[in-house]
């Protein structure tokens, strides 16, 4: 039961609170804040006549005169009814603005948001870099969670909203998703700077009779689309080292004498310590995109998130 006490008076609401909207309780604040009619109608945009109205209704509502003419003759003095309810009345004004401010306005300067972005090693190294001092510039009290996607639920995570955004290959992500496609990147292969064969560019003998590092996302696997490319040309290559973790693969060629071939985004960050050269086979291009669900497409912190993350993917293009 909703009950208002104000000294030995209870008033039941929930009789009357259908009756009750915001336009009423915006009159009482208005009043109990301006004490003058006059000042009540203006600061609500509203004429006198129309706040009269709302001010007669809440008195019926109320069971209470709510306000007086003051002894001055001046404006208007608030019962003591009307006083016991101001308390009340500030915290559901301030809840108000609240709702209206995240239901409507999203002020990413201001925001505490905590987004979570499904994305393995590889895209999250290609877009993190960019997108995090671009986010903590314009958003500094905005968090990024960076999380592996279950791919074959990334589609039940976005629509529930465990998920925000999902960064991946073109192909990754169920047709009912809503995809952009970021960039298309070419592959290149690396090598440590110092390695034993030199520095010229790469020819497919060498390509073939060197050692690899292979990025198996499943783990242990030993052969990948590089692989199928050179079966179709009566080629093979000798894969030494499987790893699952793309972060890893830069620091291990860098100390081996194994090269490795990946998008140029992500291995153009180890150019310190890495020489990249053209791969000797067609390869076509590496493409990324990221998905969103349909029912976030209005929103407008998803669509803050999503304009920062292709800011970020075209701010190195």
């Amino acid at each position: 039961m909703v009950v208002i006490r104000v000294g030995c008076r209870r008033i039941n609401l929930l009789e009357r609170v259908g009756e009750l909207d915001v336009g009423l309780l915006l009159a009482l604040d208005a009043l109990l804040r301006d004490g003058n009619v006059t000042h009540a109608a203006a600061r609500l945009n509203i004429t006198q006549s129309a706040l009269s109205g709302r001010l007669n209704k809440l008195r019926q509502i109320l069971n209470d005169p709510l306000f007086l003419p003051a002894s001055t003759g001046r404006g208007v003095t608030a019962t003591p009814h009307a006083f016991a309810l101001k308390p009340e009345l500030d915290q559901i004004i301030d809840r108000l603005k609240q709702f209206a401010q995240k239901a409507y306005v999203f002020d990413p300067s201001s925001s505490d948001r905590t987004f979570k972005i499904a994305a393995s090693d590889n895209p999250a190294g290609i877009i993190a870099p960019d997108l995090l001092p671009l986010i903590h510039k314009r958003a500094p009290g905005i968090k990024i969670a960076f999380i592996f996607p279950d791919t074959a639920m990334i589609g039940e995570h976005l629509e529930r909203g465990d998920v925000d955004l999902y960064i991946g290959a073109a192909n990754d992500a169920p047709q009912d998703l809503i995809g952009r496609k970021l960039f298309d990147d070419e592959l290149v292969t690396a090598q440590r700077i110092g390695h034993p064969r030199g520095d010229g560019s790469l020819s497919l003998d060498e390509f073939c009779s060197l050692d690899h590092l292979l990025i198996s996302s499943r783990g242990g696997m030993f052969e990948g689309v590089i692989d199928g490319v050179l079966a179709e040309q009566g080629r093979r290559r000798r894969v030494a080292v499987s790893v699952q973790s793309y972060a890893l693969a830069p620091l291990i060629v860098a100390s081996t004498d194994c090269l490795c071939t990946l998008p140029k985004r992500l291995l153009g960050r180890f150019v310190h310590s890495l020489d990249l050269f053209e791969p000797p086979i067609e390869l076509g291009t590496f493409a990324l995109k990221y998905f969103s669900h349909p029912r976030m497409s209005a929103d407008p912190a998803h669509q803050w998130l999503r304009s920062m993350v292709v800011e970020a993917a075209l701010g190195n293009a």
